[in-house]
């Protein structure tokens, strides 16, 4: 089974691809009949209780792998900016990703550093362009995402995200993903600028078939889904300490139901 050419076959329309943050997580929500997974490179350092962007590389493709074995779904990685800034790393990148069972994965411009924090857009594409290559030279089929993140990092210039994106479909991108995006309007602007395959990421004003009609093929949810289940243990943690009642355990999936589920899983 080409988990690649599955991928790939699902942007034909609008789906969306949740982002467990563990092994169990992946068991649940593959359960509820979603058609691909991917990581979240946020909610995976949350987890382990490290800020965005101070997991190591090496650290993420061990994660990935588990979360491989975890599910027969196809699954797509954030591997933030890959494994360094050279055009050579991102190839290893793809490289790395595909030996850790992934169908895809994304590279951003995002540099790390506060500083500069988005690549020149020359040497941006030149990343792209040798990550697309790599996927291109693999046995299997391999979907790439290029992400522009200047909405993320301080520059909301459309009309340069829209550049960069132009610029990573022409260098081979087989998705593109500009995260930050708060509108339906700029997202259907996004989509009509390009002909690949656009990804968005949800947020609460958004719908599925507001962002089908915009053109968005498909929609992840980045952190959300980690930082609701902290919220959640915020929450029943508040009550605990401020009001001595227990009354969030009626919201709790019971213990039979995860059991079952992990056993089957694990049979």
């Amino acid at each position: 089974m080409d988990k690649g050419k599955i991928f790939r076959d699902l942007h034909a329309s609008t789906f969306v691809m949740p982002n467990p943050w563990d092994v169990g997580t992946t068991k649940l929500l593959a359960s509820f009949g979603f058609k691909a997974l991917a990581t979240t490179s946020a909610g995976f350092a949350f987890s382990r209780g490290l800020p965005h962007g101070a997991v190591t590389f090496e650290a993420m493709i061990h994660h990935c792998r588990e979360l491989t074995a975890a599910t027969s779904l196809p699954v797509s990685a954030d591997l933030e900016k890959g494994k360094g800034d050279s055009a050579t790393s991102a190839a290893e990148t793809v490289f790395a990703a595909e030996a850790a069972g992934l169908a895809g994965c994304s590279i951003e411009d995002h540099t790390g550093d506060p500083d500069k924090p988005i690549y020149e857009i020359s040497h941006a594409v030149e990343r792209v362009a040798a990550a697309a290559e790599a996927a291109r030279a693999l046995k299997h089929d391999f979907v790439f995402t290029a992400r522009a993140e200047n909405f993320l990092w301080g520059k909301p210039d459309l009309d340069d995200t829209i550049k960069r994106l132009q610029a990573f479909e022409k260098a081979g991108a087989d998705v593109l993903y500009a995260p930050g995006l708060k509108d339906v309007e700029t997202i259907r602007d996004v989509c009509s600028a390009v002909s690949r395959p656009v990804n968005v990421m949800a947020l609460p004003a958004f719908t599925i078939a507001d962002l089908a009609m915009a053109g968005v093929k498909r929609i992840s949810l980045g952190p959300w889904l980690t930082n609701f289940a902290f919220g959640m243990l915020e929450t029943a943690a508040r009550e605990i300490q401020q009001d001595g009642t227990f009354g969030f355990t009626r919201a709790a999936i019971p213990f039979g139901k995860l059991q079952a589920l992990f056993s089957k899983s694990s049979g």
